[in-house]
């Protein structure tokens, strides 16, 4: 296999990341938490006012939250793959790849978007014979099979016209979009690229039509006879093999094949986990390929050697025995200026995911992933060690996969690391029909050691954590051009929705049986690597801390009494050396990956904003689930296709930046603690706090200072105060915040 040659040159190259600066600054503010914290302990010893064992409790937090956080980004290391050297081992065969694409809300996520996903999928550059791409819908909806039918028959002109000219970029939508980068340096060329934009937006018509009729063309007979009487949450497994390529061309088309789970009422069906689990037994028994990457249906191909960077680092020397999955980073397009929602995550990618990629446990990210079908199907790198892999008798192949004897059989296939692809995927439809069945895994190991791991919303994190607690590791590829690039979230709700979801998802696993601690007591997860998942899984807990500290500034304010130190006292430096230097740590971060100041201070302030509103609620979220008293959901987040050369004017990208508002719980959160700030200043500034206990105890400049750092923090809440529409905050939300500031406010003075 290529790859494999002991005498070839390796596929890729470890590069480490000079940060030394970086990890200098890093330790100066880790000196200053744990100064502030010795301050604290002094205060205490002499006065044990509960504000100032809160205050402690609160630093205590953030000094461990920082020391892990160095661990995670201190020797930063970077991928540099040799696609080219693929082929010079001892053979040039290529194995086989099988692509998954996840939707499942035809309403939150248009047909459109995933079909240009799965057109610039089926456009890449690797052999169409080793391809087959499976789309999964858990939505249940015609319009998506409706819509990847007639994709198929422009797929047929598309992907030669992307191989033909080389097209860098393959996303049909993207490439009409930015014609002013097109060379149009032939006559012929352009009449072919005329002919082709035609078509596209004769296929874009045809799906826009569907979806505002809410009804395919033809009605429901024929091929979608099968959606009658159907329901999101109740009906049968749809299949159907929209195209096979059944000669093996290499330059044809992948297979295409449609999935729909079956769902009941009564039935648990897990979410994405679960969804992906169905693709994983459906495309082993259709194709069986070795690897298999899944996007988001808004993430498409961006880079058409994809493939070939993968390979490089799964298909080295070493790699079958050590990388579980290859991992890409999410990257967007169309982004709105300056980051008003802070979700673009170009630092966290940029330093985080290195930091962690140093650590050999590049985190999974639930798209962009390259995955090993061994290591889904739960081997260990100590089973191809003792050369056990593929050895599992007749009644442990059964308790492990299920009852189906064929797929059985392609499990043991890919257990044993055979390369062969099946290609036989409309022979295999009435056995994919029984894998992906509602009740197949009834008594089976998956979603708890094979496949996705349920029990979170986010099961990729989770999933992950199970592979690296095995003893593999993982690697971030960063190509240039960025392998896949989505859609980020454009609106103030749809932004909560999501870090909502993952804060519960995240909580979800730090308080299950694979919590990185026992891990790491139990199973192979080294420390750091343990650090970098606690760092991670924390996020929602952190929201209790942070709220606690923004309340002590209000509380002294309104209590005439003080928790940071007094501008006479010496150690009233800590805390500005801490806040100066912090921001120009992060500052410099910022700079250095291109972005501006205002970028800096959007990321600043919906770092508070999305800690205490929707990390919070996630919080609550998973302790109701703990007591019993509700589930956790998994909410899509909306998805919408846009282009910088729309057309939009100056004015509508400033309105697209603009946060929205709706009676959403997180609102009324946020809006709670504006009012409590905003009563705080004004108490203070006329002169209504309660009188001190003793002369010198009074409030100080820097509550006054961390007071007005959140006013200036939830600025786009107080804008929602006085705006209308979706940009004002409902009347609900505010009647609702503005009784419990009052109870907070009444509380502090009695």
């Amino acid at each position: 296999m290529a790859g494999k040659n002991s005498t070839s040159l390796p596929l890729y190259q470890t590069i480490s990341r000079k940060n030394n600066l970086k990890n200098v600054f890093s330790i100066i503010i880790l000196f200053l938490l744990l100064s502030l914290l010795f301050y604290r302990l002094f205060s205490l010893s002499s006065n044990h006012h509960f504000h100032l064992l809160l205050a402690f409790f609160c630093e205590l937090w953030f000094t461990l939250n920082w020391l892990a956080f160095i661990s995670t980004i201190w020797n930063p290391v970077d991928y540099k793959t040799y696609p080219h050297r693929i082929f010079q081992g001892e053979g040039k065969e290529v194995p086989p790849v099988d692509l998954f694409v996840t939707t499942a809300d035809v309403e939150l996520e248009p047909p459109i978007i995933t079909v240009n996903t799965v057109l610039s999928l089926l456009a890449v550059d690797y052999p169409a014979n080793k391809l087959a791409c499976y789309v999964s819908d858990d939505g249940c909806s015609p319009l998506i099979l409706y819509s990847l039918m007639e994709a198929s028959n422009f797929a047929k002109l598309w992907v030669p016209f992307c191989k033909k000219h080389n097209l860098q970029v393959r996303a049909p939508f993207r490439y009409f979009s930015n014609t002013n980068n097109i060379m149009f340096d032939s006559r012929e060329f352009q009449q072919e690229w005329k002919n082709i934009k035609d078509e596209y937006e004769r296929l874009c018509c045809k799906i826009e039509d569907a979806v505002q009729n809410s009804a395919v063309p033809s009605g429901l007979s024929g091929d979608f006879a099968v959606f009658s009487n159907v329901q999101r949450t109740n009906h049968p497994t749809i299949i159907k093999v929209i195209w096979e390529n059944n000669g093996g061309v290499e330059d044809g088309l992948p297979h295409l094949v449609y999935i729909s789970r079956e769902k009941r009422p009564k039935h648990p069906h897990h979410y994405k986990a679960g969804a992906m689990n169905v693709l994983a037994r459906v495309s082993g028994l259709m194709t069986n390929a070795p690897f298999m990457l899944n996007v988001d249906c808004d993430m498409f191909m961006n880079n058409p050697k994809v493939i070939l960077q993968a390979m490089c680092l799964l298909l080295d020397s070493k790699s079958h025995k050590e990388v579980a999955f290859a991992q890409f980073p999410q990257v967007f397009y169309d982004l709105l200026k300056d980051d008003p929602y802070g979700n673009q995550m170009v630092v966290l990618f940029e330093y985080v995911a290195r930091g962690i990629a140093g650590l050999q446990t590049a985190l999974y990210g639930g798209t962009g992933c390259f995955h090993r079908r061994q290591v889904i199907y739960g081997l260990s790198p100590d089973d191809i060690e003792i050369g056990q892999a593929g050895k599992i008798g007749e009644d442990e192949l059964n308790q492990i996969f299920g009852s189906s004897k064929d797929f059985k059989n392609t499990a043991a296939m890919a257990l044993r690391g055979s390369n062969d692809s099946l290609r036989n995927a409309s022979k295999s439809v009435e056995a994919a029909y029984q894998v992906a069945g509602c009740g197949y895994e009834r008594g089976t190991s998956w979603g708890s050691k094979v496949g996705w791991i349920y029990g979170s919303t986010t099961e990729d994190i989770h999933t992950g954590l199970v592979i690296h607690k095995k003893g593999w590791r993982s690697v971030l590829c960063t190509p240039e051009p960025p392998a896949f690039l989505g859609c980020a979230p454009n609106s103030g709700p749809s932004s909560m929705t999501q870090q909502k979801r993952w804060a519960t998802g995240l909580l979800e696993i730090l308080f299950s049986k694979n919590c990185p601690i026992f891990l790491t007591l139990f199973e192979k997860l080294q420390f750091r690597q343990c650090l970098a998942y606690l760092w991670l899984l924390s996020w929602g807990l952190r929201s209790i801390f942070e709220l606690c500290y923004a309340a002590l500034p209000a509380y002294c304010i309104i209590t005439n009494s003080h928790f940071l130190p007094k501008a006479e006292e010496p150690a009233f430096y800590i805390p500005i050396s801490l806040l100066v230097i912090y921001n120009i740590y992060t500052l410099s971060e910022y700079f250095t990956t291109g972005q501006s100041i205002r970028a800096w201070w959007n990321n600043q302030r919906m770092g508070r904003i999305k800690t205490m509103g929707p990390w919070f609620l996630g919080l609550l979220s998973v302790i109701l689930k703990l007591l019993g008293i509700s589930q956790t959901v998994f909410e899509v987040t909306k998805k919408d296709q846009a282009s910088s050369s729309d057309g939009s004017s100056e004015e509508d990208q400033a309105d697209a930046g603009r946060f929205t508002f709706d009676e959403s719980p997180v609102f009324v959160v946020l809006t709670t603690i504006l009012f409590v700030q905003l009563a705080a200043l004004a108490i203070g500034f006329l002169g209504l706090s309660l009188p001190a206990h003793q002369e010198g105890e009074g409030f100080g400049f820097l509550e006054v200072l961390c007071s007005v750092w959140l006013v200036l923090s939830f600025w786009p809440v107080l804008k929602g105060f006085f705006g209308k529409g979706k940009y004002g905050i409902p009347l609900s939300t505010i009647c609702k915040s503005a009784t419990m500031a009052f109870l907070f406010v009444h509380l502090c003075r009695r």
